[in-house]
């Protein structure tokens, strides 16, 4: 999770600094939380800035690394203080978590870091009830410092979930090298990519392409759930999935 500094937006024609449109962001995302999340649940990757939640809402956090390693992997908040982990998981799979379980899972800025979003999507379903909700936010590439990058076909997510993203990983890392740190990274191994960039974003998306996935997964993959909140919210997009009945 990293967060993108020194950009300035028009709001309804006038100009809004980047500290005024984060307060705005921050009540399109509570809006969302006390509209949507309810019962008992789960949030991924949560590190040092947890979605707030109302109704008495139970959540667990879950991540896929121990906190030495989290603060290693993320040193721009390592001084932060961050949630305690209550799980760790397998994010893409959450393999400790029974089917319909939970009634909610929230993810921010998880699913660009994920090596295969489409896999992630299908856990996510899997684990809550029918009715349950999925809150999520992925940022706008255009807005961060993955704007040179080419924005993520839907048939390369399609690749990935179906032949295993772990043969296309090194593509992602080239890529970051190039377009992020415009630096070239082929000489160094798959091991050296990984540990010089333990936390890169996989896949980039503007709010266009991240609706066109979601409609374009439940064609193609029978995923039962309808969108029930989808906003452009500065430099990042929210969306609220509820659990439907099985697509015929």
């Amino acid at each position: 999770m990293q967060t993108t500094h020194g950009w300035s937006v028009k709001f309804f024609g006038a100009p809004v600094e980047t500290e005024g449109w984060q307060q705005l962001a921050r009540k399109v995302r509570l809006f969302a939380s006390h509209r949507f999340i309810r019962g008992q649940g789960l949030e991924i990757g949560a590190l040092h800035d947890p979605l707030p939640t109302f109704h008495h809402a139970v959540v667990r956090y879950v991540d896929s690394l121990g906190a030495e390693e989290r603060r290693r992997t993320y040193p721009e908040v390592a001084d932060q203080s961050q949630v305690k982990v209550d799980l760790i998981d397998d994010i893409e799979r959450l393999t400790q978590i029974a089917d319909a379980s939970v009634d909610f899972v929230i993810a921010n800025h998880v699913l660009e870091h994920c090596h295969n979003p489409i896999a992630a999507l299908h856990t996510m379903l899997r684990v809550i009830r029918k009715d349950g909700v999925i809150y999520f936010s992925v940022p706008d590439k255009r807005f961060t410092f993955d704007r040179e990058r080419a924005i993520t076909a839907y048939q390369h997510l399609v690749r990935d979930f179906r032949e295993g993203s772990v043969a296309y990983d090194r593509e992602h890392y080239l890529e970051w090298c190039a377009k992020v740190h415009n630096q070239p990274g082929e000489a160094l191994s798959d091991a050296e990519l990984e540990r010089a960039h333990p936390n890169i974003h996989f896949h980039v998306w503007t709010q266009t392409e991240i609706l066109q996935l979601l409609l374009n997964v439940r064609r193609d993959f029978g995923l039962a759930f309808e969108v029930e909140f989808f906003a452009k919210n500065g430099a990042e997009v929210v969306v609220v999935l509820r659990k439907a009945p099985t697509i015929c």
